[in-house]
């Protein structure tokens, strides 16, 4: 069984695998703080549902209270470790069933097991306060292994953290021009899949979200990373095949067994 991927925009893919979906850092919002959605209309209710959700990190743009509102009763939501204490708005979700995640943790649903995995990123909810949690990626493994890298920088530890997958849906931009540090833009992202040698690759995490305003100044910022992902991926990482996908379009891909 092939594992499907569809990109919803932002870091919000949904991963079907065994008959399990799984939906990453969901986003469904028009408008967060100074972001304004510039491109892809906003997911269907239909995207809503999933059997498990994973959050990468506690940043609102990942771990989004209102969309993780959305989600049906009784599913399954991973968050990093202090969530809960971090994010007290999580508490009044209690129609669905949170398990906070360190890395090496594992939670098995249905047939999939889902693997917390280290991330390089600031994983405070703010960027000051006491509170903090691990920024992680998460391993899909099913008929096939799926690696959703979150919000990272690279690390020297990372192919052996992450381990082999089929699959590897990787950040390449961001909501801004500037990338600070615990982030991939696409050059970075290329030096990833060289590392960790999957055998398909989707470009998240670009091309969604842009400051009010700014998409008038410098637009080649906002639209350019996934293109970019794509011609250094075919020089540098010839033998992994990149899907370059448009919103709210899927991808079924055949896995290694």
């Amino acid at each position: 069984m092939p594992v499907e991927i569809t990109w919803w925009g932002h870091a919000t893919c949904t991963v079907d695998d065994s008959n399990v979906r799984v939906l990453t850092d969901p986003l469904f919002a028009r408008r967060l703080a100074h972001l304004r959605r510039r491109r892809g209309a906003l997911p269907p209710p239909g995207a809503w549902r999933a059997d498990v959700a994973v959050v990468s990190h506690l940043h609102a743009d990942h771990l989004h209270v209102p969309s993780l509102a959305r989600l049906a009763q009784g599913t399954r939501l991973l968050v990093p470790r202090g969530a809960l204490r971090a994010v007290p708005a999580l508490r009044r979700l209690t129609h669905l069933r949170v398990t906070e995640m360190a890395p090496g943790d594992v939670t098995t649903v249905g047939e999939l097991a889902v693997r917390a995995v280290p991330a390089r990123h600031d994983g405070r909810r703010l960027p000051v306060g006491p509170h903090r949690s691990p920024a992680l990626g998460y391993v899909i493994e099913g008929e096939g292994r799926t690696y959703f890298a979150g919000d990272t920088g690279l690390f020297e530890s990372m192919a052996k953290e992450v381990g082999p997958v089929d699959v590897a849906l990787l950040p390449v931009g961001g909501w801004g021009p500037y990338l600070g540090e615990g982030h991939l833009d696409a050059g970075r992202a290329v030096e990833a899949l060289a590392r960790l040698v999957p055998h398909s690759a989707v470009p998240v995490h670009y091309g969604t979200y842009w400051p009010i305003g700014m998409d008038a100044v410098r637009p080649h910022e906002f639209h350019a990373p996934g293109d970019e992902f794509v011609r250094l991926a075919a020089e540098r990482a010839p033998g992994v095949s990149v899907h370059r996908l448009a919103h709210g379009e899927s991808v079924r891909l055949g896995v290694a067994r």
